[in-house]
């Protein structure tokens, strides 16, 4: 059962299940509405909303603006080999925001959701750094 709930803000929800179910490991939980889906990854339940979705994550704001994807905050997805799974979105034209990095725990770069929203793909180089 999930314990951790995060909502991304995506353009088109059906091509962000695409993305996240074909190429991140994610699994539909469901898909009620055009505008509104659930997935789920281990602990982490995931809720897609598109912006002005009607009520609920992607409703406007009081004082009228509504929601949209990208920004830097991000989930970071802990992946067993990073430059396969880095080359693997390569060749389905993922974007990514930078080259693969290495840092104090560990390796990590920025992909894209077709929204735009930033994932963080992190490979652990030390024992403490894992899941």
């Amino acid at each position: 059962m999930p314990s951790v709930s995060v909502r991304y803000i995506v353009d088109e929800v059906d091509s962000a299940i695409d993305f996240y179910t074909a190429h991140l490991g994610f699994e539909e939980v469901m898909h009620p509405a055009p505008t509104f889906a659930m997935l789920r990854r281990g602990e982490l339940r995931f809720v897609l909303s598109a912006p002005g979705g009607g009520p609920g994550g992607g409703a406007a704001m009081p004082d009228g603006s509504v929601p949209t994807p990208g920004g830097w905050n991000r989930i970071q997805i802990e992946v067993e080999d990073l430059d396969a799974t880095v080359e693997r979105l390569r060749a389905a034209d993922a974007h990514f925001r930078n080259e693969v990095v290495e840092g104090v725990g560990g390796r990590q770069v920025i992909v894209e959701d077709p929204a735009g929203n930033p994932i963080e793909l992190f490979q652990p180089t030390i024992e403490e750094a894992r899941l």
